[in-house]
């Protein structure tokens, strides 16, 4: 069984840049430790991202703050991180979930055998959406999501978003 690595959106603008949260720089040291404990061939990554026009997308008018604008610093992966992801498939997706991470991770559990775990920020808006979209592509594939590694919005919004994965078979560990 081959048990894949999914670090979602570990970047500037989520950690301590435009959206950042305390509770986000809380569990960078803890999302360096669950990274250096895959092999690097199983990390895979995603980077959210937006573009100059990011005010006039809908995501812009419900949420009004630039971030991850392509190109910028707040778009980078934290770089202590970065340098753990050498190597890594990383897949840019302009909304919250990333169909092309499901697609491609779907192609290889019809290969081989594969667990996936999720990790990263924010629990409450983008590690559940692709929680729940990879389970709605995989229903039969272990998907599970470390609290420890991940943060939400708010502290309450994260519980609330843990519930929900729960509720929809993802295994929730440490939370």
């Amino acid at each position: 069984m081959r048990k894949i690595l999914i670090v979602i959106d570990m970047q500037n603008d989520f950690i301590d840049a435009a959206l950042g949260t305390k509770e986000a720089v809380a569990i960078v040291d803890a999302v360096k430790e669950k990274i250096r404990s895959y092999p690097a061939e199983n990390v895979i990554a995603t980077m959210d991202t937006h573009g100059e026009n990011y005010m006039e997308t809908q995501e812009g008018k419900y949420l009004p703050v630039p971030h991850c604008l392509k190109g910028t610093d707040g778009w980078q992966i934290r770089p202590d991180i970065a340098e753990l992801l050498i190597g890594a498939k990383i897949y840019e997706k302009p909304t919250f979930g990333s169909t092309a991470l499901a697609a491609d991770l779907k192609a290889i559990a019809e290969k081989e055998e594969i667990e996936l775990e999720l990790i990263g920020l924010c629990t409450d808006i983008c590690v559940v959406s692709n929680a729940l979209l990879l389970k709605a592509t995989m229903p039969e594939v272990k998907i599970s999501v470390d609290a420890n590694c991940c943060a939400g919005v708010t502290p309450e919004k994260h519980l609330a978003a843990l519930e929900t994965m729960r509720s929809c078979q993802i295994q929730v560990v440490n939370g």
